[in-house]
């Protein structure tokens, strides 16, 4: 113990330190905007926390700068909302998007039949671009007519500000069912299929695949197999579980777009490390241009899909309620009229923003330390990092360990979108903003460190809150009459401050391991 206490002195003294400036800080204030404003600083850390905890696991256990972790982010928050307020755009893209994950789960035949063909080198490589440029090209034709029921950007009362505002009103009307048009559901879904497997197939030729064995074990194809039943039943029972979705209450529709947002980023981030990020772990720059790029492509696809201006996704109903019986005093009014607010030391509370986003930040700060400390993937990860030829001696794949990280940290990323959208709005640069102040989170706590990330990110969000409320209400400067009021410019800059001053006394932050 005090071993430990020597070896972090210096970040006790530093910890010790700012929470006296808080305290300090907080002495100024009334009870109850000290209160609001601590829990608003607990739910913008939590926030940063799941996506700088994501960049950080990538990061940590892949030595991969994933810089568009922040897009990831957006996208979460979009996806969200879409199955959200538009669930009738959901189940129309859910069976493409079904066959072609089904195709490219496939990988073990296609890395069989790979190894079959002996080619040169270059020819080999000819014909996978072209079997791969052929097969995206054929696939996005026939998506460009499979029917998918969707917004119109150019006429505003068909734009998603407009089908944001009547969700929230309580106007969930079905909108027109797509329908095909310019081509069969036969050919459209399994000609989505065939191209998709071909594209995958360009894709495993890349590789020699020199031995390679078709497994035999069933289990193996439980997925491929799955997905496919889910994309056929998605198409045949379409306009049911349209009508089923909107008719859902909408606490339970807020958890399935959670959900989805989640898998999204998982399916994307698991897709980029498999085809992207793999070939070039050894070329760290390359990372950091091919990351960065993604997340401008990101940007721009979400702007032509969703469009520029911003639109705000509806609470559930639990968090909406507004009638005499609110705001609440207690829980158990709060549960009984689904208060949107609740009263704390005679300070008004919202119940999303300042209890719920907290509360679910913690939740996923013990479950990822519970997964990465003490079960058994946990383990073979960490084993994975540190003597990857003993791992795969062991006969387990590291190369699906990877995968799974990569996938985990952009699943984290997706999650804090959607979980914030419902607060912040929704706009094609919340993700820049939030990858900014998960950065600095990280630099401040420990870049390869997950609860540096936690540690980090809360005191992003504390600061943050507090110089944005004595940007309300002044600072009075001592031995003088004069109040200053931090301007909104001085909000990110004093995290940035915070952030040098560390750095200069402890270069691998707080929490971060030494070199």
């Amino acid at each position: 113990m005090k071993n430990t206490l020597q070896k972090n002195s210096k970040a006790i003294i530093i910890l010790v330190i700012i929470a006296a400036f808080l305290f300090v800080a907080a002495g100024g204030m009334t009870g109850k905007d000290v209160l609001i404003t601590v829990l608003r600083g607990f739910s913008v850390g939590s926030v940063t926390f799941l996506v700088a905890a994501g960049f950080s696991l990538i990061f940590g256990l892949l030595d991969v700068l994933n810089l568009s972790q922040g897009t990831l982010y957006m996208i979460g928050a979009y996806v969200g909302w879409t199955v959200y307020v538009r669930p009738d755009t959901f189940m129309d893209v859910l069976t493409p998007i079904m066959l072609i994950l089904a195709a490219f789960s496939l990988s073990p035949l296609w890395k069989r039949l790979a190894s079959k063909i002996h080619l040169q080198d270059k020819l080999r490589k000819i014909i996978s671009w072209v079997l791969i440029a052929g097969g995206f090209a054929l696939l996005g034709l026939l998506l460009t007519r499979y029917p998918i029921a969707i917004w119109n950007l150019n006429n505003y009362s068909e734009s998603p500000i407009t089908y944001s505002y009547m969700a929230d009103q309580g106007m969930r009307i079905i909108p027109p069912e797509a329908a095909f048009v310019e081509i069969s559901p036969f050919l459209a879904i399994f000609g989505i299929l065939a191209t998709s497997s071909l594209a995958a197939f360009g894709i495993a030729l890349f590789g020699r695949n020199e031995g390679q064995q078709l497994n035999s074990d069933w289990k193996k194809y439980i997925l491929p197999v799955g997905l496919f039943l889910v994309g056929i039943l998605a198409a045949v029972f379409n306009a049911q579980l349209t009508a089923w979705l909107f008719a859902m209450n909408t606490n339970w529709l807020f958890l399935i777009a959670i959900v989805v947002a989640i898998a999204s980023g998982v399916g994307l981030g698991a897709l980029m490390e498999t085809t992207l990020i793999r070939p070039l772990y050894n070329r760290p720059i390359y990372q950091l241009m091919l990351t960065l790029g993604m997340g401008t492509i990101g940007i721009q696809i979400v702007q032509a899909v969703w469009g520029r201006p911003e639109f705000v996704w509806p609470k559930p109903e639990f968090f909406t309620g507004t009638g005499g019986a609110c705001p609440a005093t207690n829980l158990a009014d709060l549960f009984a009229n689904q208060c949107s607010t609740i009263l704390l030391l005679g300070g008004r509370v919202r119940v999303y923003d300042e209890i719920f986003i907290p509360i679910v930040g913690v939740i996923v700060l013990v479950l990822v330390w519970i997964l990465l400390k003490r079960s058994r993937i946990g383990m073979i990860i960490r084993a994975g990092v540190q003597d990857r030829q003993m791992v795969e001696a062991l006969g387990i794949n590291v190369r699906r360990v990877f995968t799974l990280v990569f996938a985990l940290g952009v699943g984290l990323a997706a999650f804090g979108g959607a979980l914030a959208a419902p607060s912040t709005g929704l706009t094609p640069t919340m993700g820049e903003k939030l990858l900014l102040s998960a950065l600095i989170a990280l630099a401040i706590g420990g870049l390869t460190s997950f609860p540096g990330a936690a540690l980090g990110s809360l005191l992003v969000g504390l600061i943050q809150q507090f110089m944005i409320k004595y940007g309300q209400i002044g600072i009075p400067l001592p031995f003088t009459d004069t109040v200053f009021k931090p301007s909104p410019p001085l909000v990110p800059a004093s995290t940035v401050l915070l952030m040098v001053v560390i750095l200069l006394i402890l270069p691998n932050g707080l929490l971060g391991k030494k070199e």
